[in-house]
């Protein structure tokens, strides 16, 4: 189906709200507690490796700037404190724009908090090494078993030796007060965990909340019921690593489970407009054409009234 220039123009005018912007350098600090989407993308980035399809080829020669790694930033304009969920192989882009964004002198982050030990979601790590920034025992806050993976792991246990980081252990389910303004609270989530633990994330700021889950196998397959969980909140990023089962080609679903957007889709049809409204997909495999502003995924994700958690949106707690 292809849509004309008015509709496309419509679905994307109605996306860009008060609470929904891109940032720009030339903007002011930002005020209050907010976050900032500095990547979308599955693990091993895009254009991905050794990949010889269009969704890639192009971009070898040609990068595109936005496309890094899912990770959010998180601002407390009121202490001046900003944060990570997750550590990107990106982070030496995603951490400069964090700082232009929320204004600040420092380069490095006040903190980060890791879901699990999968390439995308902690790598990072190693450019806060005495071979890149020789980072200052920077918080990173971790479940009990990620922490010992990485304390009992090299090159990661360097990193906790030399004091590059420290780690802090959370536990499931337990609120943890980041700032007098912000309280996180971590939520195991069922998925591949081979190293350790998966969580997602509930961020509470003064005024409003949001989920944090990039990955997760099925949301069949966890205990609680997703759509409760979106109702108690005002945005929830979510994973969207595929789009449809035909993107897979030959590939095993049942070794890489994660929730189909079209499933997704279906799944939350039934929800109020409002509801679905929150709902902001993320975590796109290279092949997903979510990445492609243009492409028919895309404006069938905003005409059904989903978000797409686009590179550079903000969204105010």
């Amino acid at each position: 189906m292809r849509y004309p220039y008015a509709t496309f123009l419509l679905f994307f005018l109605l996306s860009c709200t008060t609470e929904e912007i891109t940032v720009a350098s030339s903007e002011p600090a930002p005020e209050g507690v907010s976050i900032i989407v500095l990547g979308n993308v599955q693990d091993a980035g895009s254009p991905h490796i050794a990949c010889k399809k269009d969704c890639c080829r192009d971009l070898f020669e040609h990068p595109d700037p936005k496309r890094m790694v899912t990770c959010l930033g998180l601002v407390d304009a009121s202490t001046k404190k900003k944060f990570l969920l997750e550590a990107s192989p990106d982070i030496s882009r995603q951490l400069k724009k964090l700082k232009e964004y929320s204004k600040s002198e420092e380069e490095m982050a006040d903190g980060i908090f890791l879901t699990h030990a999968h390439i995308g979601h902690y790598a990072g790590l190693m450019y806060l090494g005495k071979e890149a920034t020789n980072a200052d025992q920077v918080p990173v806050y971790t479940m009990p078993r990620m922490r010992d993976y990485l304390s009992t792991n090299g090159p990661w246990s360097q990193l906790v030796s030399t004091k590059n980081i420290n780690l802090f252990t959370l536990a499931a389910d337990s609120s943890f007060q980041l700032t007098p303004s912000i309280q996180i609270t971590p939520f195991r989530v069922p998925h591949r965990d081979e190293y350790s633990e998966t969580v997602g994330y509930r961020i509470d700021g003064p005024e409003k909340s949001a989920l944090f889950i990039p990955d997760i196998d099925k949301w069949e397959r966890w205990e609680r019921p997703i759509e409760e969980e979106i109702a108690k909140v005002d945005y929830a990023f979510l994973d969207a690593t595929f789009y449809d089962a035909a993107e897979l080609n030959t590939r095993d679903i049942s070794q890489i489970p994660h929730p189909f957007v079209s499933e997704s889709m279906e799944r939350f049809s039934k929800l109020p407009d409002e509801e679905r409204a929150k709902i902001q997909f993320l975590h796109f495999n290279h092949t997903n054409q979510l990445l492609r502003q243009e492409s028919e995924g895309y404006l069938t994700v905003g005409s059904k009234g989903y978000g797409i958690a686009d590179f550079g949106k903000i969204f105010n707690l």
